[in-house]
């Protein structure tokens, strides 16, 4: 089964940092250009970052610049989003997803997708 599982949510307070993991199964994740994007409750889901399958390009919304950054191990085929300086408006379920290339429009499309993971949820309190 072809997939990817995003783990390592959690509740934190203001301030805190949690890493997210986006592993595959079923594919080398690796071979692919990575996004992240999240939806909070009672609001769209939108794009927050991704990494291109080299590891050498990356993008993020102005809303976590700064304050996130992605990574990504080949050798143990995960994807990570690590979390700092944590606020309330974090709160959501994180996402991660293989896109076609990893710039700000091709995130943007993905969100009309259909097919979604489970995500992880990251509860932020102040």
């Amino acid at each position: 089964q072809v997939r990817v599982e995003e783990s390592g949510g959690g509740s934190v307070q203001a301030g805190g940092s949690l890493r997210l993991s986006c592993a595959a199964s079923g594919f080398t994740l690796g071979y692919y250009d990575i996004g992240w994007f999240r939806q909070a409750p009672g609001k769209e889901r939108e794009e927050i970052s991704c990494i291109s399958n080299s590891g050498d390009r990356t993008y993020y919304t102005d809303s976590v610049k700064g304050r996130f950054t992605i990574s990504r191990d080949k050798t143990k085929n995960t994807v990570y989003l690590q979390m700092s300086n944590l606020k309330s408006e974090d709160t959501a379920a994180y996402y991660c997803k293989v896109v076609p290339m990893c710039t700000a429009i091709q995130l943007q499309r993905m969100l009309r997708s259909d097919s979604w993971g489970r995500g992880t949820q990251v509860t932020v309190s102040s």
